[in-house]
């Protein structure tokens, strides 16, 4: 179902829904070109199919449709009519974000596991900012630098591109809802303003690269 629409601002629009159909329920709802159904149906997971077509949901709910969204070579989603377009999902929810600006969004359900795997996308800096002994808080931001890094990924979408030694997060506190981050890559010295927030038992970040609007 549709879970929420966001207008950003006059030129950005996100879109969340809540993947609560069944298979059949979303594919006979949704229009798909040849090569989007050869796709579908080359796909093991029946979470993954449902995602994949709530998507497409996503997008007719935004007035556009599997026919206009095309894939770079990189695996970058784009649109006919130059609208940027990102796209994401996990487990009960997807998302995606339409915008005249250079935009990249991500959704994550919250889990502890992440703290095991930390050092492997936050840097010292980011560490510094984190504090561990406050737990629930600590899950929760590094699910939102995790989101940060993936988002500003999509955007650039550069191979050799490293979470931890090359995207770095401003510190935050949750309740500020946004926040700062860069893109230290080769020549490529890049700022993003980032925005995210809670939803159920999910973080969604999304990121607007700066000095392309």
């Amino acid at each position: 179902m549709l879970y929420k629409i966001t207008q950003y601002n006059p030129t950005t629009k996100i879109l969340i829904w809540k993947i609560t159909e069944s298979f059949d329920e979303l594919f006979s709802q949704v229009i798909l070109k040849e090569k989007t159904l050869d796709r579908l149906q080359s796909m093991k997971s029946e979470v993954h199919k449902r995602a994949f077509l709530s998507v497409r949901k996503l997008l007719q709910e935004s007035r556009h449709n599997d026919l206009q969204l095309h894939y770079d070579q990189f695996g970058k989603p784009h649109l006919e009519n130059e609208t940027h377009i990102s796209i994401t999902h996990s487990f009960d929810f997807s998302a995606i974000i339409l915008s005249d600006e250079n935009v990249g969004i991500d959704i994550e359900l919250r889990r502890e596991k992440i703290i095991l795997i930390a050092n492997k996308f936050v840097d010292n800096s980011e560490f510094g900012f984190l504090d561990k002994k406050k737990e629930e808080d600590y899950v929760s931001r590094l699910t939102v630098i995790w989101g940060v890094k993936e988002a500003i990924f999509k955007i650039r979408n550069e191979k050799g591109i490293s979470f931890k030694d090359h995207i770095f997060v401003a510190p935050f506190e949750m309740k500020d809802q946004k926040t700062k981050a860069l893109l230290t890559f080769g020549n490529l010295n890049i700022e993003f303003d980032i925005c995210f927030e809670e939803i159920e038992n999910y973080t969604l970040v999304y990121a607007f690269q700066k000095g392309n609007r």
